[in-house]
């Protein structure tokens, strides 16, 4: 198993989960469900100055991390801050929305981003991505991180009303495995439009080359 993943279900599930079972007792559930997202808030920004990602991609994970934990820390109870987290999971849905409209779709930057990292200048990435035939993947692309930020505020909302703040456990649990599923759709359709984009810069190259033979 990949470490970053085995990483990933430690602070995201495994700590919260202990803080949340063992903690509430002790401090209640509001600070208990408070504790639990500190593990994964900072395993991210850990994450994102091991890959030195200063772009971007970082400042708006960081942000949306950021402005999730000033609501959290802002809503006065435990029941609250959950149904606060929920709203404001549409709101950052919302954002990936926006950027489809303008035809400026996250998922984009988020790809030059990563090229960028790969060692791939930013301006020609973004020339590439933007071509006829690619940039409509990453908008539907886009339309999936859509889709998963509204499902999951929607799954969030439902489970809050069947297990209540007690069940905080299975909600955490469900969520991370809807979520998962989610990364695994996401993760496989960055890489869907990594192999078109092989097989489109491989074409413009045979069309070069017969440009070069004809002349």
């Amino acid at each position: 198993m990949n470490k970053h993943v085995g990483y990933d279900i430690l602070f995201y599930l495994v700590i919260p989960l202990l803080i949340w079972n063992y903690g509430r007792d002790l401090m209640g559930d509001y600070y208990a469900i408070l504790l639990s997202t500190i593990p994964g808030f900072l395993y991210t920004i850990y994450r994102f100055i091991e890959q030195r990602q200063i772009n971007l991609t970082g400042v708006f994970v960081i942000s949306t991390l950021l402005i999730s934990t000033m609501v959290d820390i802002l809503s006065p109870d435990a029941e609250t801050m959950l149904w606060n987290q929920v709203y404001l999971g549409y709101a950052f849905a919302s954002v990936f929305l926006i950027s489809m409209l303008i035809k400026k779709p996250l998922a984009l930057y988020l790809a030059v981003d990563f090229a960028y990292l790969q060692g791939y200048k930013r301006k020609n990435s973004m020339e590439l991505f933007k071509t006829k035939g690619i940039f409509i993947l990453y908008q539907l692309l886009t339309a999936i991180f859509f889709i998963r930020g509204i499902f999951q505020s929607y799954f969030k909302s439902w489970l809050l009303q069947v297990y209540g703040v007690d069940g905080y456990s299975q909600v955490l649990i469900y969520l991370k495995i809807t979520g998962w599923i989610f990364g695994g759709i996401i993760t496989a359709g960055f890489f869907y439009i990594g192999y078109k984009i092989n097989k489109f810069v491989e074409q413009q190259k045979e069309i070069d080359k017969s440009t070069e033979v004809q002349a």
